[in-house]
This record gives structure tokens, sequence and C-alpha cells, in this order.
């Protein structure tokens, strides 16, 4: 039974029309990085990037070089799109689009974290076997037919992604459309649509519509009786995200995926009439049978444990942040605050305060002022910054009061903890951060 359901041979028509839309996508994401300014901003006017604990060494090119970076990644993205030495080309992509992920959290954003997984994926995927240029110099390749586990796996990963987006729309601020509010009230300068989005109704109609639209939709376009208007809802609920969020090509992206619901028929007589058509459905189990299974059940039980490790960990992730990352929490909160550091040489025991400006951006400020991980990075990097100076002894010391959703500000961070003294956990709570309640 697993044979059949894993390596029953399909028409492959949605995975080249997903290849050519994917890699077109990944050419707009890095060219628009550049035009939008984005890439000035995050990575070349700071001084210094917050990467990811354990990426530190990872830090932008010098100078205007990640322009260059994100030129190369973009011809990556046409290259995976006309399917032009396509596996070469999408683990370069994966590498890179890692790479710019995992450098900078100022700009982080689940749909980057998608975009990795996607990639790496298609590394795997034969979506190089017709209308591609790889097929065209080497017809030896050319194939009408991928094993049905190719479909599978993204819808597999997108039910992973949406369900956990519905869980963790359930809590009080979002379900009383408090955070819905604050959110909306950023978007009222908004041309005709401004004043409709501050009303009480459509913010009780995108909260629960918001938990309804991530935990049915993938069974809905499984469905087939209500595929068709599960499709269209898609349409308007991305294409609604795409206008007033301006979250670059996710929207696009989630709609790519519609292709592996619908039946092959229906995609090839969309988009490849000319292509012949597979209906064989001949079941063909390959050499690296038991290996592609193990590997795919390794992963897949990763995606589906990294969310939950907030919930083994003191606390409530709104508040600690710890297991925020990787884990589908998109868009939940509001979160203001602000935060004194405050060198002390251990010698002299003379006090400074840190002028944020003289080392930070102004959304660097926002991280340090409200996320303990970066919190407790920026105090190692003060360490090392005066140890260079020849203070070598010292102790940064942190006053940081956070707001969530509007909330009174409260106590982020032991103000009498020195966090040069203090590891980051990265699976568990640290004790430095003071509890919420």
């Amino acid at each position: 039974m697993l044979n059949n359901f894993l390596f029953k041979h399909i028409d492959n028509s949605s995975l080249i029309v997903f290849r050519i839309i994917f890699g077109l996508l990944c050419f707009l994401e890095s060219v628009g990085a550049i035009f939008t300014g984005w890439i000035k901003r995050t990575l070349i006017d700071p001084e210094f990037t917050f990467s990811f604990i354990g990426f530190e060494w990872l830090q932008p090119l010098p100078g205007n070089l990640m322009y260059l970076y994100y030129l190369v990644m973009g011809i990556f993205g046409l290259f995976i799109m006309v399917g032009y030495k396509y596996r070469f080309s999408t683990i370069m992509f994966t590498i890179l689009w890692a790479g710019t992920y995992f450098m900078q959290k100022a700009s982080y954003n689940n749909h980057y974290y998608l975009l990795i997984l996607l990639s790496a994926i298609m590394v795997f995927q034969p979506a190089n076997r017709y209308y591609s240029l790889d097929a065209r110099n080497n017809p030896d390749i050319k194939n009408i037919s991928m094993p049905n586990w190719c479909r599978l796996v993204f819808i597999f990963q997108m039910l992973i992604v949406y369900s956990y987006g519905a869980i963790a729309k359930i809590y009080p601020d979002w379900l009383d459309t408090t955070f819905i509010e604050i959110l909306m009230k950023s978007k009222q300068h908004y041309f005709l649509v401004g004043d409709l989005l501050q009303q009480k109704w459509m913010h009780y109609f995108l909260a629960y519509g918001g938990i309804l639209f991530d935990g049915l939709i993938i069974p809905l376009l499984l469905y087939k009786p209500t595929r068709k208007w599960a499709f269209f809802a898609s349409i308007f609920f991305h294409l609604f995200n795409s206008f007033v969020f301006q979250v670059g090509i996710f929207p696009y992206l989630s709609l790519a995926f519609a292709l592996f619901f619908f039946e092959p028929k229906t995609i090839h007589q969309l988009f490849l009439k000319k292509k012949p058509f597979y209906s064989e459905n001949k079941i063909i189990i390959p050499s690296y049978r038991n290996l592609l299974i193990t590997v795919g059940a390794i992963y897949f039980t990763i995606q589906i444990a990294l969310p939950l490790r907030q919930h083994f960990i003191k606390d409530h992730v709104l508040w600690t942040e710890e297991g925020h990352r990787l884990s589908w929490r998109m868009m939940l909160r509001s979160k203001q605050g602000f935060s004194v550091f405050r060198v002390v040489n251990n010698r002299t025991q003379k006090p400074t305060n840190i002028k944020l400006t003289d080392y930070l951006s102004n959304k660097q400020i926002h991280l340090v002022s409200t996320k303990p991980d970066v919190i407790w990075q920026f105090s190692q990097r003060l360490k090392d910054i005066y140890a260079k100076k020849g203070e070598d002894d010292i102790s940064v010391y942190v006053d940081c009061k956070i707001s969530i959703n509007g909330s009174p500000y409260k106590q982020l961070i032991d103000p009498d903890i020195d966090l040069t003294k203090v590891k980051w956990n990265t699976f568990k709570h640290c004790d430095w951060i003071l509890p919420s309640k």
C-alpha cells in the first residue's frame, strides 16, 4: 500500500509548471530586495547584523558586495525557471538563501524560512524532465511522469505550515481582536479600504477567518467537491494579504501550490496541452526506496517537532520568544519595548550607559528592546567591543521593559544579572528572563 501511495507514477505537468513559477518568484524575490532598498537597510547600512545564535561568523559581505550576492541568487532563480543545470542551480540558490536568512534577524520572516525548505525540497524533485533547457540539451532525461511522492511532499509541508499557523492564532488577544485592531491601525491611510479595515466587524472577520482558512484550506483543497471553492477563497485570502501586508512572494507561491491539488489532467489541459499526457499509473519502485522513506520520515518528524518545543519551555512564547522561530508563528503580536544597557568596569566599578544609536540601526534597536536572544547577543558583543579597547573585565546589565499588544509595560530581563556571565539555552528556559506574570 505504501508503495502504491508513494511510487505510483502520475503525469508531471504540475511539477513542471510549479518549477517555472517557483524559479520566477525566486528571481523576483532576489532582485526585489535590491530595488526596494531592503539590502541596503538590512545588510549594508548596519555596522553588523544579529545572526542566528551559532552563526555569528555569518556576516554580510563588505561594501556593496551583497548586491552582487543577491544578483547571483536571482540568476540561479532564472536558471531554475528555465531548467538550466537545474540541480546545481537549485542547490546554489538554497545555500545562498539560507545564508542570507541565518545572517540576520532584523527582518525575520516565516516565509523566508519556508523558502529555504521549499528550495531544499526542489533539489530532490525531477522538475527538469520536461520543458527545460536540461531536457533539450540531454533528451535522455526527458520524462512525462513523476512518482506520487513528488506532489505529496509539498502537500504535507503546507499542511504543517497552515495547521500550526491556525493553532498559534488561538489565544486571547487574537480571539478578542485586540491584536488585529492594533495591526489595522497602521493601515488606516490605505486608499479606499483604510476606513473599512478599522471596523470592528472586519476585525472579527479577519481574526476568525484567518483561523478557519489556515485550519481548513488544505483539507478543502484535497476534497474534490470543495476544491474549486477553496481555491477561490485562497485567491482572495492571499491577494488580500499581498495588498494589505506586502509579504513579498509568499501569497503567489502559496497559490502555486494549488497545482498539486487539482487533477493532473486539469493542469495538463490548462498549461501544457502540447505535452503528452501520462495516464498509465505504473508503480515503479526505485533502488533508493528505503533511503527516501527514511529521510522523509526524519525530515517531517523534525518539522512537526520544532513548533512543539515552545510547550516544553517555561512561560509563554509570546513573552520569552523562546521557541518562536521556525514554528510558523506568523503576525501574531505587537511588541513594544525599551532597554538601557549598562556596562560596569569591574575593576573601577564605573558604570556607563550605552547609547544604542552609536552601535545599532533603528530596526536593531527595536530588537534589543524586545527580544531576549538579541539582548543577550548584544551583551556579548559589548563585551568583545570593550575587550578590544583594553577593558576585558566588564559586566553588562540590562533594564528592559516590554508591552505586548498594548498591555502595560513589564520588566523582561532581570536587571541584576550580568548577561556576559550567562549562556543562551536553545531548548530550555533562560532564568534571567523574568516571568510574564
